[in-house]
């Protein structure tokens, strides 16, 4: 999974040719392998898909065009959430707008945090690969004060305790791990808050085994939470969950200026391997997290995700981010994911 598609002004203008049309798939160029070599590959797209015909738009309200989902599925992702903070900027027009152009164009792409009726709410996605029931949910903290539309109080799916609860036990009685994707935290903390504490002890308490996490746009600590209290147990033999609080941005062009505005230009690709243990049961047999950054230039189709191990320091002084925050390097870079994720990323 990778972490927020933030579609600022200077991203989609990028994309866009002279005769007004978009192509996103260059962002893609250099984690598409990677992408598309998972078995399942989860992202986080942060904007609305309303189409041009909501008007295109950034920060604050933003709505992107349906082309960033053309470029989502050609660079390999499975797995799509939609459940941010963001979901309800273009209203129910918004939201409509985007589960049309899944259906239509790529029903084979699973998405997941928005919905056109109770009943979609409802249904809990399990996906099966290799025998393996994999349950994935996904949640926002909120909508940025936005009321849910007249009608469709299904649309968003909240992290409300009574929703959230409900559909860890179906999880739990119905697949053979659960992945809670979270849209949570405090925006640029490279820390945690006590918000995603007391989520993640009511994920855990209920069965979640990974619990990846989106939304403060910088990136945060990794941590397997294993339990050795008498008793306790899930539905898998042990009560341990990794949980990764935050992979930051994976795209974007913040307006943002002056010290901090840097770590919002590194993210990360987490990477899970799951399989069977002696038992049969099902656990996660390896993690890491690739360390990315976002090198941003001004031309057309002049940004790109690339991995912070080939990132060398003379891109680092072209990115240009360092118009906004000059304290912005690859050392920088590489000196905040070893502070935050130390030998845990690649």
């Amino acid at each position: 999974m990778v972490g927020d598609i933030l579609l600022h002004t200077p991203v989609e203008e990028a994309a866009k040719d002279d005769a007004g049309n978009y192509n996103f798939d260059f962002i893609f160029e250099d984690t598409k392998k990677d992408i598309a070599s998972a078995d399942i590959a989860i992202v986080n797209q942060e904007v609305i898909i309303g189409g041009e015909e909501l008007g295109v738009s950034g920060y604050p309200a933003f709505n992107a065009p349906t082309e960033i989902g053309d470029a989502l599925v050609k660079a390999g992702f499975d797995v799509v959430c939609h459940g941010t903070n963001h979901a309800l900027d273009k209203g129910k027009k918004g939201i409509l707008n985007t589960l049309d152009y899944w259906e239509e164009n790529h029903p084979e792409i699973t998405i997941l945090g928005i919905n056109d009726s109770k009943e979609d709410q409802e249904n809990i996605t399990i996906i099966e690969q290799d025998g393996i029931k994999i349950a994935l949910l996904n949640y926002t903290y909120g909508t940025n004060g936005i009321s849910l539309p007249k009608g469709m109080p299904y649309a968003v799916d909240m992290l409300d305790k009574d929703k959230v609860i409900s559909d860890l036990k179906y999880a739990e009685e119905n697949a053979d791990f659960t992945i809670v994707c979270p849209h949570w935290g405090t925006e640029y903390e490279l820390g945690t808050d006590s918000s995603q504490k007391k989520w993640a002890k009511i994920f855990r308490e209920y069965g979640a085994d990974l619990v990846i996490g989106t939304h403060p746009h910088v990136i945060e600590p990794i941590e397997m939470m294993e339990d050795d209290s008498p008793g306790y147990s899930n539905n898998h033999g042990n009560g341990d969950m990794l949980v990764y609080y935050s992979l930051g941005n994976f795209v974007n062009w913040t307006s943002g200026k002056g010290k901090g505005v840097a770590n919002r230009m590194v993210g990360g690709m987490a990477q899970i391997s799951i399989g069977l243990d002696k038992n049969g049961e099902v656990v996660i047999k390896d993690y890491g997290v690739e360390a990315l950054v976002c090198h941003v230039k001004s031309g057309d189709r002049n940004i790109r995700v690339c991995p912070l191990s080939s990132y060398s320091e003379t891109m680092g002084l072209e990115n240009e981010i360092r118009k906004q925050d000059s304290t912005f390097s690859t050392q920088y870079c590489i000196d905040l994911v070893n502070s935050i994720w130390k030998k845990l990323w690649r």
